[in-house]
């Protein structure tokens, strides 16, 4: 303040009542202060901002780590903060989603100094009141006493499963995501009914955790490849675990989709140019992001959202990695 006083040719005080907003200052001295302040960068602390006013006017965006999943979610939330008068703070522990309970050291951490409320990416616990206005997306344990935001995750998995169906195969394999969550549990159900439906049984041998990482899914790959009477198709519960077990079937000597078909669940970026290019489940990955931040923004202004749990719809998109059997 100092630094802007003296290039403005003003008092402390004076700049102090423009960053303000406070009465007493000439609209000549205002606009020369504000020109000043532009000229030189400068900001007010959110610290400072938040012990002043108890508002910061950032939203943070708290995710586990920064992975395609999460990324297409803070793009959405990035798109839809534009003229609501609030900013972004993406923040992520460096935990890797291992710890369970990271959601509330980060809050604890940010809540009420730099953010005025948070959009909580995959959440492993959630309070009812966590201290600053919370939407929770894809929380690990389902709809909680916080707004939240997902998808279809029954209904995709079902979808990709009937395609796979249709094209012939019947000994499927299923790659899930990690036994904590909630998303990776309907997504195994979801395909266990698909199965049900077109009586066909499941061969628990050709069911394999693949934990939602690449390194997981490789190994449990490689074992169902390398079985005798290996399936013909494989449903794995995101994308970058059908990107790597794609991968372990080239190694294997065998083609994609000649040999064995592979469907994924996401459709993030990477899956559009993958070699060959991914069939998958679609979640609006962005738009539930955009919704997260709309619903979060509603509750800040002080208004009712329009709903508290939002579920949006999945859909297949079709692209090489699958054929007939």
């Amino acid at each position: 303040m100092e630094d802007v006083a003296r290039a403005a040719g003003v008092s402390v005080a004076t700049v102090s009542k423009v960053v303000n907003g406070r009465y007493g200052v000439s609209r000549a001295t205002f606009e020369r202060v504000s020109t000043v302040i532009d000229q030189l960068g400068y900001e007010t602390s959110l610290g400072a901002q938040s012990l002043r006013s108890h508002k910061t006017n950032v939203i943070g965006v708290l995710l586990a780590e920064f992975e395609p999943f999460s990324t297409e979610l803070l793009k959405g939330a990035s798109d839809a903060v534009a003229g609501t008068g609030y900013e972004l703070l993406a923040y992520s522990g460096g935990h890797r989603g291992g710890a369970v309970g990271w959601e509330r050291r980060s809050l604890s951490r940010l809540g009420g100094t730099l953010i005025d409320g948070a959009i909580i990416v995959t959440p492993t616990v959630m309070d009812a009141r966590p201290g600053v206005p919370v939407v929770a997306v894809d929380p690990h344990t389902g709809p909680s006493g916080v707004p939240t935001v997902d998808s279809d995750n029954f209904a995709g998995a079902v979808l990709a499963t009937e395609h796979l169906l249709r094209l012939g195969h019947r000994r499927i394999a299923h790659l899930s995501g990690r036994a904590d969550l909630e998303s990776s549990r309907l997504r195994e159900d979801g395909f266990r009914h698909a199965m049900a439906e077109a009586g066909v049984s499941v061969d628990e041998r050709l069911v394999r955790i693949g934990g939602y990482r690449p390194e997981g899914a490789e190994q449990s790959a490689r074992e169902l490849l390398s079985l005798p009477d290996r399936p013909t198709a494989i449903f794995a519960a995101n994308d970058l675990s059908a990107i790597r077990t794609m991968q372990v079937a080239r190694d294997l000597g065998l083609s994609v989709p000649g040999d064995l078909s592979v469907i994924g669940f996401d459709n993030v970026p990477e899956s559009a140019v993958a070699v060959p290019p991914l069939t998958t489940i679609e979640q609006p990955l962005r738009q539930m992001g955009e919704e997260a931040l709309r619903m979060l923004v509603a509750v800040l202004d002080g208004q009712e959202p329009p709903t508290t749990h939002l579920r949006l719809p999945t859909a297949l998109v079709e692209r090489s990695s699958c054929g007939p059997v």
